[in-house]
């Protein structure tokens, strides 16, 4: 096969007709600029299967924004990296990644370039971030702002805010979406002392107090999904709707055995069993974003922050009390989940007064992160009922 053949082939793959506009562009005045581009840029060093289309241009997109004076290749390759996976907050890490190496003028140009792209692609917006303090220690809110009623999206065990990210650019064209990391997660990792899930129910209240919240819808997934049980027993008052998606309300052993494991055997050994019980198989094989973002989440996490989470878990008694919660709820459930099963989460519906079942057919665990359409639907569904 001819490098021109392969060099189209990978040129197509990552900009699409433009790739072959531009080819005939650059030939129409150098026949020389454009056989080498196909041939040897593409053809040649951007075939080779070491490093994936993807990470390419994730490199190509930091390159061009680290030389500078290359803001319409820039525009170019931000579209083609979008179109090859790379997430837009991916791209964002990219710029603050560059002003380390670069400095700050040339990083500012490629965030502010970056975002004019996006915008043009009609891209949803990031949410903003912010750093609050709950009862002393600091963690990241994201928001997504606006005039909606307020929803606050609770993450897993293992992962943080970011978990929702898809979800929300769906959620937010209705509600305020707001998300945060739990103690021991993301910006808030490091901790130094055991914690309770009524600790963490009152994280979240002190997170309404901070944003002049007197009530907001919750949505919470497994280790969310049962803080935001505790908070629905503690703070009634201060819930409208509470949504329940792949959680429990009892104890289980394995949460000790797993908070041991993380200290006995290093973050390195709770990479294939969290995620093969968090994914379906064919998810893990596809390895797009969520499956990396909770690989790495896993990877990152301190050893004692994983131990201290999956104990506070272990403390969860709301069984008794889900007949006491009597806001309207939804519990969603997903037909493969062996962590919180179908028939679970159907158990806990019918001891809640006024609550709905549903049920994502062909998913796991990790429901916000393997199915964020459908999630974020249910929850439309449900909040505008």
């Amino acid at each position: 096969m001819s490098k021109r053949k392969i060099g189209l082939k990978e040129l197509h793959a990552i900009d699409g007709d433009r790739g072959v506009a531009v080819e005939q562009a650059v030939g129409a005045i150098s026949p020389v600029l454009a056989r080498t581009l196909v041939e040897h840029g593409f053809g040649t060093v951007f075939a080779r299967a070491e490093l994936g289309r993807r990470e390419r241009e994730l490199m190509t997109v930091a390159i061009l924004g680290a030389i500078g004076g290359a803001e319409p290749q820039l525009a170019v390759h931000v579209e083609a990296a979008l179109r090859c996976g790379v997430e837009p907050e991916e791209l964002v890490a990219a710029a603050e990644h560059v002003s380390v190496y670069a400095g700050y003028p040339r990083a500012l140009n490629m965030l502010f370039k970056t975002r004019d792209t996006l915008a043009e692609m009609n891209v949803e917006p990031i949410a903003s971030e912010r750093v609050v303090t709950l009862n002393g220690r600091e963690t990241l809110v994201s928001d997504s702002g606006g005039e909606g009623e307020p929803l606050i999206l609770t993450h897993a065990l293992g992962v943080d805010r970011r978990m929702w990210q898809r979800a929300t650019a769906l959620l937010a064209r209705r509600y305020r979406v707001i998300a945060y990391d739990f103690r021991g997660h993301g910006h808030a990792a490091g901790m130094d002392a055991l914690f309770t899930l009524q600790d963490m129910a009152d994280d979240l209240k002190d997170l309404m107090d901070v944003l002049g919240l007197e009530q907001a819808h919750i949505a919470g997934l497994a280790l969310g999904g049962v803080v935001a049980q505790v908070f629905a027993r503690s703070y009634p008052q201060r819930l409208c709707k509470l949504a329940l998606i792949c959680t429990m309300a009892k104890a289980q052993d394995a949460f000790e055995i797993r908070a041991r494991a993380g200290l006995e055997e290093g973050m390195e050994a709770q990479i294939v069993p969290s995620l093969t019980r968090w994914f379906l198989p064919e998810t893990l094989a596809a390895n797009e974003w969520p499956v990396r973002y909770a690989r790495e989440s896993i990877l990152r996490a301190f050893p004692e922050d994983w131990a201290f989470a999956w104990r506070a878990l272990a403390g969860v008694d709301t069984w008794s009390d889900l007949p006491e919660i009597t806001c309207p709820s939804l519990l969603l459930a997903a037909e493969f989940d062996r962590s919180a099963t179908p028939a679970m989460m159907r158990e806990m519906a019918g001891r809640m007064p006024n609550a709905t079942y549903r049920e994502v057919a062909g998913a796991s665990h990790m429901l916000a992160l393997e199915r964020p359409a459908e999630v974020a639907q249910a929850l439309l569904d449900f909040l505008g009922d």
